[in-house]
């Protein structure tokens, strides 16, 4: 199934970040690159505002669903498909924002605040969220969570968690895709793991020095009944 469908069960419903997003695009002169934009759920909320908006994201499909999004509602949002730890692009940004755990999902950092530190504009901000503490359970002895579900064309998908399990490079999210027909048979059942490398503001603030970047005081992303909270490190280019 297609991944733009299961980015969006998984991903596209959370806006507890929305606000912070756009209280420092507001405060923040010139154009806005979102990194990990997916289909464009922070993207086009800050291009829906007002702003000049970039969008960056390793996968095409996702990008192409951004796109025609974009173009149905009227909106201008410019993409590039590209790896986070290594992207040139012919503009400078006055903020730079990396959303949820985007940062957590790459192999290794290596690149990636050089890379974001070459785009800023003088004096631009580097915002980067990361996962709060996150509590390990595994399915086979606790009651599992409610699933994220959506529907397309009266088909349904599900992704149901189904352990988290902590290790000492990270967190190893296992989650269950179930697809599911419009007369409500299920037609695939696929397992999916994300892994999620271990961070916290001392050591971004730490890696983003070393790139020439100056941190600020993080700020914070409360949880929500489905999601875990955020912290978010802020640094000045």
């Amino acid at each position: 199934m297609s991944v733009t469908v299961w980015h969006d069960v998984e991903c596209g419903s959370y806006t507890a970040d929305l606000g912070l997003w756009r209280e420092l695009a507001a405060a923040e002169d010139g154009p806005v690159l979102d990194i990990g934009a997916g289909t464009g759920r922070v993207a086009l909320d800050l291009a829906a505002a007002g702003h000049d908006v970039w969008a960056l994201d390793r996968e095409p499909e996702l990008l192409a669903a951004l796109e025609a999004r974009a173009a149905g509602r009227g909106l201008a949002v410019r993409t590039v498909t590209a790896d986070a730890r290594a992207f040139a692009v012919d503009e400078r940004f006055g903020l730079i924002l990396v959303p949820m755990q985007t940062v957590q999902l790459l192999p290794e950092r290596d690149g990636f605040f050089a890379a974001a530190r070459a785009h800023l504009s003088p004096g631009g901000l580097l915002a980067v969220a990361i996962s709060g503490e996150l509590e390990a359970f595994d399915g086979g002895s606790t009651l599992l969570p409610p699933p994220d579900v959506g529907r397309v064309g009266g088909w349904r998908f599900e992704s149901q968690p189904l352990a988290v399990r902590i290790g000492p490079r990270g967190a190893r999210i296992e989650r269950l895709r179930r697809t599911i027909d419009p007369d409500g048979r299920r037609v695939d059942q696929r397992e999916d793991v994300i892994e999620l490398a271990h961070a916290d503001v001392a050591t971004l603030e730490e890696e983003g020095r070393a790139a020439g970047l100056a941190p600020e005081p993080a700020r914070h992303i409360p949880p929500t009944r489905e999601h875990v909270g955020s912290e978010v490190v802020l640094l000045r280019g």
